[in-house]
């Protein structure tokens, strides 16, 4: 877990490609201490392009995985299959694997729990751990990030996503939540 207090930042003030930095520096320590190799799983969307530049960054061999939550999600029955964009694809051996998810921002909990139970469906990882970028709180479920670079609370009724410039650079977009 990461035990460093978090200093809180403001969302507007999110620096998503300073603290892609942090995240690498901090991977690149786990993967030198590791006894095992790593395999890194990006939560769609965001978490996707941070783990694939991350498996670059690290020098790791073969590519990340993709993890969808859709599947598993407690609200499937109102989002539908429509919300079903992107599909898991793991290219290594879950079973024995040290599995980092990765992902942009940890809020409720709820895609966690759904991403662990997809996880599952394709095997018995050895251990599972989780890295954001940010981590807002206001948690539903018991869920703490192993690695967290940064804090940013938002009320409720506002989204933090990740994107990405035409240039490839990592940003932060606040957003309304439509109602």
């Amino acid at each position: 877990m990461n035990h460093t207090p978090l200093k809180t930042i403001p969302a507007n003030e999110l620096n998503a490609e300073a603290l892609y930095q942090s995240l690498l520096s901090h991977m690149r320590t786990v993967v030198t201490d590791s006894a095992t190799p790593i395999r890194l799983v990006g939560i769609a969307s965001g978490g996707v392009w941070l783990a694939r530049r991350l498996q670059l960054d690290l020098d790791l061999e073969g590519e990340a995985g993709v993890v969808s939550s859709s599947m598993h999600r407690d609200d499937f029955s109102t989002r539908g299959l429509s919300s079903m964009t992107v599909q898991t694809q793991l290219p290594f051996e879950v079973n024995g694997a040290t599995v980092w998810l990765i992902d942009d921002v940890l809020y409720t909990g709820r895609t966690i729990r759904a991403v662990l139970n997809e996880l599952f469906d394709y095997g018995r990882p050895a251990a599972v751990k989780l890295a954001v970028l940010v981590d807002r709180g206001q948690r539903e479920l018991p869920v703490e990030a192993n690695v967290a670079i940064a804090r940013a609370e938002l009320p409720a009724t506002q989204l933090l996503e990740l994107s990405r410039t035409p240039q490839g650079q990592l940003t932060f977009d606040v957003e309304a939540i439509a109602d």
